[in-house]
Order: structure tokens, then sequence, then C-alpha cells
């Protein structure tokens, strides 16, 4: 029997077949795992630059192409025919040597950059000081290496990024940009997706290399398998080395603390992390964030990720104040009172639940029986924007014992004025950073760093974090930034902005649109009548993404809000209230995956980049 692995295109590119197309290709993909007549079978590619490269007849006019050894297939793409055999000539495909994993390689176009690397090479090469030892070192390719030491500047090394594997490219740019061979290898290493130590390397074993690259290929044994990856987003499927090893984990000793910035993608690590402990932890999950409408969101998602019923029961989703209300109402027997006669505040409650959860389970700085917690392990999302009186009820929530607390959040997106580090109420966690944004291109990610102002920020961590390494993993289209003579000409072009958006094909769930006040989204849902689009404030669309986002109002005297008429005195808090201000902006625009439109009427926002 055929072992078949799924890429991460094609369950997007089958997508996006004709609803007939689409079926006829699933079906020939189920008799192709049960190995029964009528299976496609693999065909040969003349000219391949990679003989194990074949095409699978897949439906009338459409073909696969699996890469191929022995009973191991790697399905990367679905294409109409002639498309097929050209991706199929174009690449090879590899494991690196050093950590493993798959390498594809445009070698097709490879072969027509070369002369003119060969024609511009200088006397001396960039990596001339570098010798092949240490390159092969790093994992660099030994067939590759002539073509490499034709490298002169490091523009010719971001010239080959989009022929290259990752793996490939990213020692090089770290050599080519000054750095040392221990910062090329801390950069590769980053593309390993498990931190326990690897066995010896085959680069023949494909099977080997496909399982060490979750982000590149997941294994579907059978129907209900290859059911679920094709219709299951690809956040569900196919993680990113980073946000494997921190997933996967055999077992943290303390709580871990996981700080990225926007679109590293720290919710789908903290819901990954939720269903992992859901299956092999050591009792109840629970996974709290820091708003009810975001614990709904995430349960959602979360719902998709644990289709076992079973499984799925033993994570519950809220967020502190939820959490609050029902240790006391458990241990008081009825609701407690939040408005009205003898009413408490959350914070009250919050304290009380805290002196509930201590009587009934000792105290909360010594171990205890894992029983007597209400749960034995917590993932906090959106950490930044959780109190210090709500951390000490999550630390007294479980038990101090492996695996109990794993957090993430972002100081940068802070909504609220809530900066606390963990250490100080009672949670010294190992500190883990993901890098790289996954969700914003290039030009968004550096609108939006300048936009809040770059800089540290402080909570979370002891100090403060800075988010000058961020980086992207592709380029996309610039924001687009109108201004306008009125507020009703703005809301106009804003209208037919998003229609502009519908009329392309864009799904109206994958549009959202932000102002910054309640008022204003009320003027904006009626400007956007008939429309089926979210409109929120800026606050509320934390922790979500979208295809495309449009801002609106986003003018000088709105964004910021006007100081109140009794501004505090001190310069530090003043400081403050306009970094949360700048926080909820940058939130806002750091939403979008591919196209973000910000207007304003009158002069623009002081916080929009120049």
């Amino acid at each position: 029997m055929p072992r078949l692995a799924i890429g991460p295109e094609f369950p997007k590119e089958l997508s996006a077949l004709a609803p007939a197309v689409r079926r006829d290709a699933v079906v020939a993909l189920r008799r192709f795992l049960l190995n029964v007549a009528g299976a496609p079978h693999p065909e040969r590619v003349r000219g391949a630059r990679d003989p194990r490269v074949a095409t699978l007849r897949l439906t009338q006019g459409h073909r696969g192409v699996v890469v191929r050894q022995r009973d191991v297939y790697w399905l990367r793409t679905v294409l109409p025919d002639p498309d097929a055999w050209s991706y199929a000539r174009r690449h090879r495909y590899g494991v690196n040597p050093v950590i493993g994993v798959v390498e594809e390689w445009d070698a097709e176009a490879l072969e027509r950059v070369e002369p003119a690397l060969r024609r511009s090479a200088g006397r001396s090469g960039l990596f001339d000081p570098i010798c092949d030892g240490d390159l092969l070192g790093l994992g660099l390719d030994v067939n590759a290496l002539p073509l490499f030491r034709l490298i002169t500047t490091e523009a010719d090394v971001a010239a080959l990024e989009p022929l290259l594997p990752p793996t490939q490219h990213v020692p090089l740019a770290v050599l080519a940009r000054g750095g040392t061979l221990a910062e090329a290898w801390r950069a590769l290493e980053a593309w390993r997706a498990s931190a326990e130590p690897l066995g010896p390397i085959d680069a023949e074993d494909l099977h080997a290399a496909l399982l060490r690259s979750p982000d590149r290929a997941v294994f579907v044994p059978d129907k209900v398998a290859l059911d679920r990856v094709l219709r299951a987003p690809d956040w569900c499927t196919f993680l990113h080395p980073p946000q494997h090893r921190l997933v996967k984990a055999l077992g943290y000793e303390h709580p871990v603390l996981v700080v990225g910035g926007a679109g590293t993608g720290k919710s789908v690590v903290a819901l990954h992390r939720a269903a992992h402990l859901a299956v092999h932890g050591a009792g109840p999950v629970l996974l709290v964030t820091f708003s009810q409408s975001l614990a709904e969101e995430l349960s959602a998602k979360l719902d998709l990720l644990l289709e076992d019923e079973v499984v799925r029961k033993r994570v519950e989703v809220d967020n502190p104040e939820r959490l609050a209300l029902r240790i006391v109402t458990d241990a008081e027997g009825r609701r407690p009172a939040l408005v009205g006669q003898g009413a408490r505040s959350l914070a009250e409650l919050t304290d009380d639940a805290l002196r509930l959860l201590s009587l009934a389970t000792g105290d909360l700085l010594d171990d205890v029986d894992p029983g007597q917690k209400p749960y034995r392990h917590i993932v906090v999302d959106e950490a930044q924007d959780i109190s210090p009186a709500q951390w000490r009820l999550l630390r007294a929530a479980a038990p101090h014992a492996r695996d109990d607390l794993f957090i993430v959040g972002d100081p940068h997106q802070r909504v609220t004025d809530t900066r606390v580090a963990l250490a100080t109420v009672g949670i010294p966690a190992e500190h883990h950073t993901l890098g790289v944004s996954y969700r914003l291109p290039h030009e968004l990610l550096s609108f939006a760093v300048r936009l809040r102002g770059g800089g540290l920020s402080t909570g979370l961590v002891r100090g403060a974090t800075d988010m000058y390494d961020l980086s992207a993993v592709r380029n996309g289209e610039r924001p687009d930034v109108r201004a306008y003579a009125t507020w009703e000409a703005e809301l106009a072009g804003l209208r037919a902005t998003v229609e502009s958006w519908l009329a392309e094909g864009v799904a109206p769930a994958e549009i959202a649109v932000g102002a910054r006040t309640p008022g204003l989204v009320r003027e904006v849902r009626r400007a956007l009548d008939g429309l089926e689009v979210r409109a929120a404030t800026f606050q509320h669309l934390k922790g979500l993404e979208f295809e495309r986002v449009a801002l609106a109002g986003v003018a000088e005297g709105v964004v910021p809000e006007p100081q109140p008429e009794d501004p505090p005195q001190d310069p530090y808090l003043r400081a403050r209230a306009l970094q949360r201000e700048r926080s909820i902006l940058f939130v806002a625009c750091t939403r979008a995956r591919s196209k973000l439109y910000i207007s304003h009427s009158g002069r623009g926002s002081p916080f929009l980049p120049l």
C-alpha cells in the first residue's frame, strides 16, 4: 500500500478547482490510497531534473505532482496538465544533510541564473574566506557549492532566495551580511522541527525526511485522514518548525512563556499545545484568553482541531473573569451579583476566587496533589493583557508540576494598561521567542512597526522587549492610506473599497472593517448596510485575522483619543496612555494577511508613518 504525504499547497489548490473537478480528484486519491483498480498510477516525467518526480492523473485535464521513493509519495501540487508537467520538470528535491528536512530547488531557474552569476563574478567571491568544510557544516548542498562560490554581493544572495530552499538560503543570508558561522548555524537550527537530538541522516530516506518536515508534509494513512487534511484550514495541519518544537515538546519542567510579534502564530501555538495536552497530558486543560469574544473564537477553532468529542471535552476555554465567576458561584451556591445592591466588582470577584481556591487546595506556594486543583494544565493566550490578580488566580488553579503553565503573548500588542512581569506573580517562566511573521508581508510589517514606533515594551518578562528582529517570509502590497475632505466622503470611499474587494471574489468573512470607537463603528455599519462584512472597534479585532482589513477614521483627534479634561500630570502616565493608543492601532493594522486600507478625513493620525 502506498504511504501518501500531502504538501501544504495541495489542499489550497484543490479547493480552487471547480466542484466537479475537485470531487473527481478526491475520488482518485482515495482509490490511490486503497491501491484498487482504476487508481491513478505514477507516470515518469521526461526531462525531469529529479528522476523521483512523477505525475498522477487525478481528473480530466489535471495532474498531481509527486516525489516518489519506493512506496512513499509526497504530493506537492495539483495543476492543469501542461503546468503539472512543467512543474515536475523544473524542480529537484533533496534532504538537508545537517537537520534532515526535505528541500525543494527550482533547478531550472538556477540553471539560467548560473551564467549570469559567472559573468558578474569578480576576482573574489563573497564566501571566499570560508572553507568548503565550514559551508558544508551548515548544511549547504555539496552540488550547489560551485554556484554559491560565484556569489559576490549580498544582493546576489537576496536574488537567489525564491529559487532556494529556505534551509539553504538562511545560512547564506546570515554569512552575506557579515554574520559568524555560529550565527548562521543558529539560523539553520531554527528550521528544525524537534529539539530532540537527530539520529544518523540518510539522504535517501524520503520518509524520515518528511516526518522531520511538519511544515512541508503530513502523512494520510487512510480516507478519513485524507478528507480531514483536505477540508481543514492549513493552520490545523501544517506547523512551522519553531511552532512545532514548542507544541510537541515532550514535557516542560517549568512554566513556559512564548513571546512573538504580530502574525508569528502565537494563538496557533496555544491552540495546538492545548490539543496536545488534551491527548497526552495528565488531566483537565484550561485554555484561557483575554476576553469572552476571543474565548469563543478559540473554542470554535479548537472544535476544528479536536474532532474527537471525548478528547475535546478535556479542554475548557474561558477568560479570567468567567473563571473567577465560576469558582465563586460553585463555592457559594449561587451566581454573585455584579450590578446593583451588594454587587462585587470584577477585581473583588477575582480576589474572592483566589481566596476560595487557596482554601480548597492549600498553600499556593507549595506543591500539592494535582487532583486537588481544578486544572492540571493551563494554556494562556494574549497574556500581555492579563492583570496581576488574574495571574495569581491562574497560578493557583494548576499544580506546580510538569507542563503546568504554557503562556503566549506580545507586550507590543497590549490594549490595556496592564504591565506585569510573570516572575513578580510567582511564575518564573522559561522564555522562548517567535521571530518570523507568517501572516504579514514585508511591506505591511514594516509599516506597522514604524507605526508602533518600534522600540521597547515592558511586561511579561523582566526588563523590556524589542521588536526589531521581527521578519516576514514573503512580499506583498503596501498599505493603502487615503485622505478625504469630509467624513461623508470617507464613508463613501470605504463602501466603494469594500464593494471592490467583494467583486474581486474575496469572501465577506475574510474582510474586516475597524474604527476606534463604538460610535464610529455604528456609522461605519450604516455606511456598509447590505454588505455582510465584520465591523468592530480596533480592540475587538484583537486576536483575529482576515485576508483584507479596512480601518476608517484614523484621523487626528480620533486616533489617539483626545486627552480627558483632567489629564494625568505625571509625564510617565501620559506617555503610557499614548503608547497604549499606538498599540491599539498597531493591533488593528496587523490583522490583515494581504491588504490593509486606512482612511481619514482631514489631517491623518500622527501615528501614521510618513
